[in-house]
Order: structure tokens, then C-alpha cells, then sequence
């Protein structure tokens, strides 16, 4: 029988690996999120309603709400998901978001040499998805959140 405390377990070790992935994945599609939303408002000339205008040369179905709600969706959807709070629902959302992208604005074949393929969105909406499933792991305000609730501390 091993006494050795000092070494961890390998459950310990695959928790922690688990975090790490969890808090890279989230990082970076918040990251994304974040910067796609900014090309969008800058794209559309600085401006909310800009952004409504791009989408309806997109043929994009209620371009004057989608639009601004799109990046203002990818912007407060992209902090929330760096910070791990409510990472399953964002994470669904997101991948709604990559799948109306791929329908309406990604409709070229895969690695379409007009460079206007859907591969991106597949991938970040499978990501999205993955984040859905496993949630924000135990570094985020998601794990804080429900720990109080299981202390049945107030949160504060």
C-alpha cells in the first residue's frame, strides 16, 4: 500500500489536466468571440445599427435585431465564457450563433478557395458545445457559484 502523500493521485492529476483544458478551451473561443465581435463593430463603421446593415446584406433574417444582438451576443458571450460563468448555457448559444453563421454567411464548400468556408464555424461551434457539455471546470464562477450552493453559503 502506498503511504506517499506527496505525490498526487492520479485522479488529482486528471482533475487538474481536465481544468487546464477546460480554462485554455475557454480562453480562447472567448478570446475569438470577442475579437470577431469587435471586426464586426469595426467592419460596420463603429457602429451597432452598422452591424444590422451588414446583416442584411447577408440576407440574414431580421438583420436590424440579429445583427446587434449577434455582437453584442459574441462580446458579453466571449468575457462571460474567459470568466467560466454560465459556461452550458454560452456554450449552447455559441454554437446556435456558429450554426446561423454557417447557414446564412459561411456557405461555401469546405476550404472553399473564396476563403468564405464554413470549417472555422464548425470548429468553434463544436468547441462551443464541448464547453456545454463539461462546463467551466473548477476554475470559473460557474464551480465558485455552485460550491456556495452546496456550502449553502449566500453568495455575495
Amino acid at each position: 500500500m502506498n503511504t506517499n502523500t506527496s505525490v498526487p493521485s492520479t485522479d488529482t492529476a486528471a482533475l487538474v489536466a481536465r481544468d487546464g483544458i477546460l480554462l485554455a478551451a475557454r480562453i480562447g473561443l472567448g478570446i475569438l468571440m470577442i475579437a470577431h465581435a469587435k471586426l464586426e463593430y469595426d467592419f460596420a463603421g463603429g457602429s451597432i445599427t452598422g452591424v444590422g446593415e451588414l446583416f442584411e446584406q447577408s440576407n440574414i433574417p431580421l438583420a436590424a435585431i440579429t445583427g446587434p444582438a449577434n455582437v453584442l451576443f459574441e462580446f458579453v458571450g466571449g468575457v462571460a465564457m474567459i470568466l467560466g460563468l454560465a459556461v452550458r448555457l454560452v456554450g449552447v448559444l455559441m454554437a446556435v450563433n456558429m450554426a446561423g453563421a454557417w447557414i446564412f454567411v459561411h456557405t461555401s464548400g469546405l476550404y472553399a478557395t473564396d476563403h468564405n468556408g464554413p470549417e472555422l464555424v464548425i470548429a468553434l461551434g463544436l468547441l462551443s458545445l464541448m464547453l456545454a457539455a463539461f462546463g467551466s471546470g473548477r476554475v470559473g464562477i460557474d464551480h465558485l457559484i455552485a460550491g456556495r450552493r452546496r456550502s449553502g453559503r449566500p453568495a455575495r
